[in-house]
């Protein structure tokens, strides 16, 4: 068979393959790493960094770490007793709740985590009928189960929650409460009608003006006393009340810079098509704002998240303070390190999830289009 030969133009030269310092591991790291000396220097400095850093950690919570035993003499090491952690794992978890009693919670994660996988799995059909049940049914289910006190359950009060279970009811309850009551007041404050423009503004400067530990402090302590006489609220339900609010406010701000990205003529071409405020607001002007200030509803719900372990000022063992009580056991004193690197470890992984979600949602939205 004969060869094939290709002809160039006079003057012409074949395409030659790209130089290798421009293309694979070595061009990537030439282009992002010691593309100038200022970005070389940058370079080898934080190498050093990580060089001193890295190793002595690693060592600490890994090599020399105690993993296996159930006392305190396990840890006879110079690394991290993760004994600790074992033996207070339940009550990291889920506070002083009955153990005869934790298939509850667990039941609840478990429909919490199915409805929330079938609502981000793109394949699974009947999204509405899944989004409606979470909404408005699993919480009702979720109260039911924690609580106890109906259906042959037992009855469990909320002093004796804690932990990573108390954690979450927080967050989440404050998460999901938050977002409408943030658009309704960033709508109102946007309102032409000066008594509901006023009010919203108000409301919005009051508790964004306060810090989270004077609300929790105020719903905890001062509420109960403007009360009428004998009326009393649980006190998990104010310092719910109090964080819902509080990141309302700031939720508010957030749609309110959504809002106002929004170029004029959508309003103008919404109103030429005869939609009343609402229909234009739900059908056109949100949609669009909500998706230009992902980022911040992420940022503003990862902020909530965290600040969930200022409970502890009013008496509430979360995550954090589950961590803390533990550590000042008789018989564990000395292992706070271990609670608070493994609380870290936790509530990043949470957050790094929220944000990589938050990511994947402006990708799969095109906000910058």
């Amino acid at each position: 068979m004969a060869e094939q030969t290709q002809n160039y133009a006079p003057g012409a030269h074949p395409d030659l393959p790209p130089p290798r310092s421009e293309v694979g591991v070595i061009g990537w790291l030439y282009k992002n790493l010691f593309s100038t000396p200022l970005n070389t220097v940058l370079t080898l400095a934080s190498l050093y960094i990580v060089y001193l850093l890295v190793p002595p950690v690693i060592n600490w919570a890994i090599l020399d770490a105690d993993w296996i035993g159930d006392t305190r003499e396990a840890c006879s090491r110079e690394g991290a007793c993760w004994v600790f952690i074992k033996v207070w794992f339940k009550q990291l978890m889920y506070g002083r709740y009955p153990v005869e009693e934790l298939w509850r919670i667990n039941l609840a994660y478990i429909i919490g985590v199915a409805g929330i996988a079938a609502l981000l799995i793109p394949s699974v059909p009947y999204k509405s009928y899944i989004g409606a049940f979470m909404l408005f049914i699993f919480p009702i289910v979720a109260y039911f189960l924690f609580v106890g006190d109906s259906f042959g359950l037992m009855w469990v009060e909320t002093p004796l929650w804690g932990g990573l279970f108390l954690t979450l009811v927080i967050a989440i309850t404050g998460i999901v409460a938050s977002l409408p009551i943030g658009i309704v007041l960033a709508l109102g404050r946007r309102s032409q009608m000066p008594v509901v423009k006023a009010l919203c503004i108000a409301f919005i400067e009051l508790w964004r003006g306060v810090p989270l530990i004077t609300v929790l402090f105020m719903a905890s302590v001062m509420f109960p006393l403007f009360m009428p006489e004998g009326m009393t609220f649980d006190k998990l339900l104010r310092a719910l009340i109090g964080v819902m609010l509080f990141s309302a406010a700031y939720m508010a701000e957030v749609i309110r810079g959504g809002l106002q990205a929004i170029p004029k003529g959508q309003y103008e071409a919404a109103e030429a098509l005869g939609l009343s405020f609402w229909k234009m607001m739900g059908l056109i002007i949100l949609p669009q704002a909500l998706k230009l200030v992902i980022p911040g509803i992420v940022n503003t719900f990862i902020g909530l998240f965290k600040d969930t372990t200022l409970v502890l000022i009013i008496g509430l063992f979360d995550f954090l303070g589950m961590s803390q009580l533990a550590s000042t056991n008789p018989n564990w004193l000395g292992f706070s390190v271990e609670g608070y690197a493994f609380c870290a470890f936790v509530f990043w992984c949470f957050c790094f999830g929220m944000s990589r979600y938050s990511m994947h949602l402006e990708k799969e939205l095109h906000t910058g289009h």
